[in-house]
């Protein structure tokens, strides 16, 4: 059973950040172009990131192009499609991509498919696809079964559920590799890691998470292998607001006690 999180249960400033956006960061919307990150938690995130030496990732089902807008004017390090592709901290991407023939083939197949269910809808992201059925949920096993004829006939891809969406995308990728990844890299490397997620496709990275004692954080209901749980998006925003004042405080502290130490020792 996890814990509810008010306060993080770890203060220290040495930790490095993971944060999924939709339904974590951002409130879910009808269709995915309909999300937005408030001005306000792009800002303390940013003041987050500072004040960790830029270890902040955010670690997404969505492009990386499409984080690099909903995030905008700030650039934060990456992991977009499940893990699929990555930018480090230096801008230095790492992509994993599917045969031109494959892509197109899928690409077409699906389309087809979906055009003849009202109310679902296709996102390609190049090396993976969503089957969206927010607006249809009678679709739903239509649609996972549509996915599994296509990871059968071309077994280097597979299938992830998450909420109201059926993912195909590279088999072997996930959110987890991408956050042991960064964790293998600077500014992240050393830290305590924080991850907080709200989807199936999030419990590989909880399972990293707590593997390296770290701090795994579901947000919202269902069955999750977080050690804590925050009940929703504006939880998160709150937690953001708290964490922000916690180390900005701590930070004044310590300057305050440095500067104090030597005018003592100046004396």
């Amino acid at each position: 059973m996890t814990a509810s999180l008010i306060l993080p249960p770890e203060q220290s400033a040495n930790c490095a950040y993971f944060f999924d956006l939709d339904g974590t960061l951002a409130e879910i919307k009808p269709y995915p172009d309909q999300v937005v990150v408030p001005e306000t938690i792009l800002q303390l995130l940013h003041q987050l990131a500072t004040h960790n030496a830029g270890a902040l990732a955010l670690i997404s089902g969505r492009s990386m192009a499409e984080l690099d807008v909903l995030t905008d004017p700030f650039r934060f390090p990456l992991a977009g499609v499940h893990g699929a592709e990555r930018r480090d901290i230096n801008g230095q991407t790492h992509v994993v991509r599917l045969a031109e023939d494959t892509e197109r083939e899928a690409a077409e197949l699906l389309h087809t498919a979906l055009a003849a269910m009202p109310g679902t809808t296709l996102e390609a992201k190049g090396m993976a696809f969503a089957l969206h059925y927010r607006q249809s949920p009678e679709h739903e096993a239509t649609l996972i079964h549509l996915a599994e004829q296509i990871v059968r006939r071309w077994p280097q891809l597979a299938v992830q559920h998450g909420k109201c969406v059926v993912e195909i995308k590279p088999k072997g990728i996930n959110k987890g590799d991408a956050i042991a990844a960064f964790m293998q890299e600077a500014p992240f490397a050393g830290r305590i890691p924080v991850f907080f997620g709200d989807d199936l496709t999030d419990e590989t990275g909880f399972g990293v998470i707590n593997r390296a004692g770290g701090i795994s954080v579901k947000v919202g209901s269902g069955a999750t292998q977080a050690a804590w749980r925050l009940d929703s998006v504006k939880d998160v925003w709150h937690w953001l607001e708290q964490i922000n004042s916690s180390q900005q405080e701590s930070k004044v502290t310590k300057n305050r006690r440095g500067g104090y130490e030597s005018f003592s020792r100046s004396i």
